[in-house]
C-alpha cells in the first residue's frame, strides 16, 4: 500500500531550501499531512470489509447448514427436549395463577393480620369478663364497679357458704356483693386462693371488712387511725357498748382490705423469674429500635439472654392455654393465671408442655432458643393482665 507522495515531498522541500533553520526543521514537521494518500486508505478499507463480510455470511451459512442437518438427524432421538424447555417456561405462570386463586378463596384474615395481631387477640378471649386491682377492688371488663358495698354502719352478721365446683374467691364475692377479695381471703383465714375446693365452706360477712385481734395496748382510736376508719363505725358493726378492748377480741373493721403484699401472696401473684441460671437484660418493655431494621417499634416484654437450652419455668401458677409457633415468636407458650394475668415465653428452641397442662412455678415449660424473629438465644417474656400487656419487670423485680 503506497502511503507518501514522493514528489510532493521533494518539491515541498526545494521550494524552502534557502530558509532558515527553524523554517527547515517546520518543514519537515508540516509536511507529514501532505504525504498522506487518503484514496489508496479509503480504498483499502472498503476492499478489506467487502471480504469480510464474504467470509462471515460464508461461515454463518455453514454453521446454519450444520445446525440443520444436526436437528434433522437427532431430533427422532431427543423430542422430549423442547417440550421440557415449554413445561419449565410454563412452570412459574401456572404456580403465580394458582397463588392468586388461593389467596382470593382464603380467609383474609390468616393474609392480613400479623402475628402480632393474633396474638394480642387470643390474650384478650383469654381474658376473664371481670377482674380486681392491686387492692383488690373487683370491677367488670369496663373497669366498672359492679357491686355495691352494704352501709358500713349496720351490725355485720355472716353465713355459711358451700364452694361449687369452678367458683372462685372472686366469683363468690361478687354473688354476695362484696366489693373487694380481701374480705372473704381475711375472714377465712385463706393463706393461697388456689386451695379454694368445691365443697369448702366459707363464712361469708354481710359487708366488706378485715378481722382484726386485738393485741396488748391497742385501743378503738389506734385502730381508727391505722385502718382509715372512724371509731363509731367499729363499734356500730360489733355492737360494742364500751371502747374498752380485750386482749384475744375479734374485731371486724367495715371497709379494712389487706396490705397489697399480704393480697398478692396470697393470690399467689409474687411472680418468680421464669430463667433461673444466669441471664442477661438485652431488651426492655415499651418502644425500641427493631434488631434488624432499626426502625422504633412497641417491644411487647422483656428479652431476658441466656445459652440455648437453658430450662424456663412458669413465672405464676396457671394453666396452659397455648403452645405453637409464629414467625415473631417462634415456638411459644401461653400460660393463663387464675387473677387475670396470662404470660407469654417465646423463642423457645423446645416447649416441654401441653395445652391444657396446669403448671406451678416449679413446673418447666420448655428449653431457651433462637427460633422466630431472634437475633440469638434468648426468652422473651410477656404478661398481660385482662388482655392488656403490662411491663413485666414491675412484677419480677
Amino acid at each position: 500500500m503506497e502511503i507518501f507522495n514522493c514528489s510532493s515531498q521533494m518539491s515541498f522541500s526545494k521550494s524552502y531550501s534557502g530558509r532558515n533553520r527553524i523554517a527547515r526543521s517546520f518543514s519537515r514537521t508540516a509536511s507529514f499531512p501532505v504525504r498522506v494518500n487518503f484514496a489508496n486508505i479509503k480504498g483499502s478499507a472498503a476492499a478489506f470489509l467487502k471480504k469480510l463480510r464474504m467470509e462471515t455470511t460464508s461461515v454463518c451459512a455453514a454453521a446454519l447448514r450444520s445446525a440443520g442437518s444436526a436437528v434433522v438427524r437427532y431430533a427422532p432421538s431427543y423430542w422430549w427436549i423442547p417440550l421440557c424447555a415449554a413445561a419449565t417456561a410454563a412452570l412459574p405462570v401456572c404456580i403465580s395463577s394458582y397463588l392468586e386463586k388461593k389467596a382470593e378463596t382464603a380467609l383474609p384474615v390468616e393474609f392480613l393480620a400479623p402475628d402480632m395481631e393474633r396474638i394480642d387477640r387470643m390474650m384478650s378471649e383469654f381474658a376473664d369478663s371481670s377482674y380486681f386491682d392491686n387492692e383488690g377492688n373487683i370491677f367488670d371488663a369496663d373497669g366498672i364497679s359492679s357491686v355495691q358495698t352494704a352501709a358500713v354502719r349496720d351490725h355485720v352478721t355472716y353465713q355459711t357458704y358451700t364452694v361449687k365446683s369452678g367458683e372462685s374467691v372472686s366469683s363468690i364475692s361478687r354473688k354476695f356483693g362484696l366489693s373487694n377479695i380481701s374480705t372473704l381471703i381475711a375472714v377465712n383465714g385463706i393463706t393461697n386462693v388456689r386451695s379454694l375446693r368445691a365443697g369448702q365452706k366459707l363464712k361469708v360477712p354481710s359487708s366488706d371488712g378485715l378481722i382484726h385481734t386485738v393485741q396488748k395496748g391497742e385501743t378503738l382510736a389506734g385502730l381508727s387511725v391505722k385502718y382509715s376508719v372512724t371509731v363509731e363505725d367499729i363499734l356500730d358493726v360489733n355492737e360494742l357498748e364500751s371502747e374498752v378492748l380485750s386482749v384475744g377480741e375479734s374485731l371486724f373493721i367495715p371497709g379494712a382490705k389487706l396490705d397489697s403484699v399480704t393480697l398478692q401472696r396470697a393470690m399467689g401473684e409474687l411472680f418468680t423469674k421464669p430463667i433461673r441460671a444466669s441471664w442477661r437484660l438485652t431488651s426492655r418493655f415499651g418502644l425500641r429500635p427493631d434488631p434488624f431494621t432499626g426502625v422504633k417499634s412497641r417491644h411487647s416484654g422483656i428479652d431476658m439472654a441466656c445459652p440455648t437450652g437453658t430450662a424456663i419455668y412458669s413465672a405464676l401458677s396457671g394453666k396452659v392455654s397455648f403452645t405453637g409457633y409464629s414467625s415473631i415468636y417462634g415456638n411459644y407458650v401461653i400460660i393463663s393465671h387464675y387473677d387475670g394475668y396470662q404470660t407469654l415465653y417465646g423463642h423457645m428452641s423446645k416447649i416441654s408442655c401441653k395445652k391444657g397442662q396446669s403448671v406451678t412455678q416449679d413446673t418447666k415449660i420448655g428449653l431457651v432458643g433462637n427460633t422466630g424473629y431472634s437475633t440469638g438465644p434468648h426468652l422473651h417474656f410477656s404478661v398481660y393482665k385482662n388482655g392488656k400487656l403490662i411491663d413485666p419487670l414491675t412484677l419480677i423485680k
